[in-house]
């Protein structure tokens, strides 16, 4: 599913347009962005956790030349599913 696809989805389950379904989709983005950012973390209760991680300098290495490389230090994210998403992809039928 991607961008456009979810925005549908959200038109769907909303009963609004595609522009306001994009235009909410967006902001959600965008303060999740922001927060994230800001090294806050995003607990969205029953679904998961959202919570930035720093990553430190380390060694690297080319795969085509073996040759070892720096991989600078930077800020990534991890997320941690919440129970109830866990229990929904896991569910037995």
């Amino acid at each position: 599913m991607n961008k456009n696809e979810l925005a549908s989805a959200i038109k769907q389950a909303r009963g609004c347009t595609q522009c306001e379904a994009t235009e909410l989709l967006n902001m959600f983005i965008e303060v999740l962005t922001e927060q994230l950012s800001q090294g806050q973390s995003i607990n969205l209760q029953g679904f998961g956790v959202l919570k930035p991680w720093h990553q430190t300098l380390r060694q690297g290495r080319n795969p085509r030349t073996g040759e070892f490389v720096p991989i600078h230090p930077r800020t990534s994210v991890k997320f941690h599913p919440g129970k109830f998403l866990l229990e929904a992809l896991n569910k037995q039928e």
